[in-house]
């Protein structure tokens, strides 16, 4: 069942966006608001920008014209010490994990709480349990990264990104390399965090299962045109769009609307 979010305020706006790789301008006028407490896909092919887009929202990548506005701030007009702390605000969620391997998953989590807090070191071991809590590894917290399965490594860096209790989560092919119920899981957490806390989730993913069944606004991503083509909820655009690629991409090149598409992991 997806999530539903109305009337939802706006936390990041994007305003005639164009991103370039030298010459080459791999998306443009890019227009779009994504919502307070949204769980927000940005989708479409292979090659089409959805990471890049990614990088650009999260201070990696500098765009060629337009700007991201993080509230009233422009995020690529201001030092890059503010933007720093605009991302203090956010956390990142890569497709691997992005886990120290040395660590203990309690240490990897514990590591932005000792870099950016003044906590002590039991009032860390208390947040560090609590977050492991919340992602379902209460008790693995002695573990290292590589005696752990890919999902619950996945859950493992979504409790440290959640570590320092963002408003906004990103997230980079969170399903990639997962098998469909470790997936379906990860879906289930997303939803959580997005209904429970209030946290605004943006997530890059061409999965079809994850974006009709957590997805509340979209956009796609044309790789041929180079731009946004659709926004909207997933399941409406599915219902109501009339651009043949689109309905291409959410029907996986059938011509149907799969009923029972919809929550199912395939």
């Amino acid at each position: 069942m997806s999530v539903q979010v109305t009337g939802s305020q706006p936390h990041i706006e994007v305003r005639g966006l164009t991103v370039s790789y030298g010459s080459f301008v791999l998306m443009r006028d890019l227009n779009f608001t994504i919502g307070r407490g949204e769980v927000f896909i940005i989708m479409g092919g292979s090659g089409c920008g959805k990471s890049t887009l990614l990088k650009v929202l999260v201070g990696l990548k500098r765009p060629s014209a337009g700007q991201v506005l993080y509230g009233p701030v422009s995020f690529w007009d201001v030092s890059p010490e503010e933007r720093d702390k605009v991302m203090r605000r956010a956390g990142i969620l890569y497709q691997s994990g992005a886990l120290w391997s040395s660590m203990t998953l309690a240490e990897n989590v514990a590591l932005p709480l000792e870099q950016y807090t003044k906590l002590k070191p039991a009032e860390i071991r208390d947040m560090v349990a609590y977050k492991m809590a919340l992602v379902g590894l209460a008790g693995f917290e002695d573990f290292y990264p590589s005696e752990i399965s890919g999902g619950m490594r996945k859950r493992a860096g979504l409790a440290r990104a959640m570590a320092l209790d963002p408003e906004i989560v990103f997230f980079d092919e969170p399903s990639a390399g997962l098998d469909p119920v470790s997936a379906k899981l990860l879906d289930d957490l997303i939803i959580e965090l997005s209904q429970n806390l209030g946290t605004t989730i943006v997530i890059v993913t061409h999965e079809l299962a994850s974006i009709f069944a957590i997805g509340t606004n979209s956009i796609y991503l044309d790789v041929e045109t180079r731009t946004m083509t659709a926004k909207g909820n997933p399941n409406e655009l599915l219902k109501s769009s009339t651009d043949p690629k689109v309905v291409r991409f959410l029907t996986r090149g059938g011509s149907d609307q799969p009923d029972g598409l919809k929550g199912e992991r395939i």
